[in-house]
């Protein structure tokens, strides 16, 4: 939004501002509508059902995270030029509807993937924990927005989203993490290894630290083998793949 927006005002367009704006605010009531219509139908199972539920929820939204951590680190170089490059042509052609499409469906996706995710979140701790680190997530969204906007602010966007990848990373193994634990306790996955170690008398996952850091990064006390080889796995794979993009050729290192 903030790319847009500014986009619009250095190109003296500023008289489509309103068209995003607006689109922008369609594409969140359709995510609030999207939230309620899945909390009132598949987030309402109990018993083994909502062990499995639960479980495939973590697990798609592993898969939700992963997908945009590789597409940030990805784009992180060239995102900018391409949203300017995409309202430049719907500016030139004067084709409305495909100005106003450009910041709904990017918004919707992500009111989409936030729903999947605060809903696994929601489940790994407290409802009211994940709803208020909800909050405080989409004030530092407007916050990082207006100063891109507003105070006119240089915010490099490579670093911010490699950072904010790697950031997530922790978080996705988590899902992971806590996505095969469920499926483990509604029996469709077998542990191996019930309780690799428990730790929780030091730290415990429902109390304090624990809990902040079961809620966040999906920490268990008392994991099982196939849950940390899942963790940690994850990571490693993924930091390795991460790495081999960012890799300068072998004939560039020659020259």
């Amino acid at each position: 939004m903030a790319i847009l927006l500014t986009y619009l005002i250095q190109t003296k367009a500023g008289r489509y501002v309103p068209h995003i704006l607006w689109s922008a605010l369609a594409a969140a009531g359709t995510s609030v509508v999207v939230a309620i219509l899945f909390d009132r139908t598949v987030g309402a199972y109990q018993g083994k059902a909502a062990q499995i539920f639960e479980g495939v929820v973590g697990l798609a939204a592993t898969g939700v995270l992963t997908y945009m951590i590789h597409w940030m680190h990805k784009q992180a170089a060239r995102i900018k030029n391409q949203m300017h490059q995409k309202l430049q042509l719907a500016i030139h052609q004067q084709e409305i509807l495909s100005l106003m499409a450009l910041p709904y469906f990017a918004v919707l996706r992500e009111g989409a993937e936030t729903v999947l995710f605060l809903k696994a979140a929601a489940l790994q701790a407290e409802g009211a924990t994940s709803a208020f680190g909800g909050v405080l997530g989409f004030i530092a969204a407007v916050l990082t927005t207006t100063s891109f906007f507003w105070l006119g602010k240089k915010i490099p966007l490579r670093p911010f989203f490699r950072y904010t990848g790697f950031f997530l990373t922790f978080i996705a193994a988590g899902l992971l993490a806590y996505g095969i634990h469920e499926l483990e306790e509604a029996g469709w996955i077998n542990p191996v290894i019930e309780h690799l170690w428990n730790i929780n008398p030091i730290l415990n996952e429902r109390q304090g630290l624990g809990s902040f850091l079961k809620a966040i990064f999906g920490y268990n006390g008392n994991p099982s083998l196939v849950e940390t080889a899942a963790y940690f796995g994850y990571l490693i794979i993924l930091r390795a793949l991460m790495l081999r993009q960012g890799q300068i050729p072998a004939r560039v290192l020659l020259k």
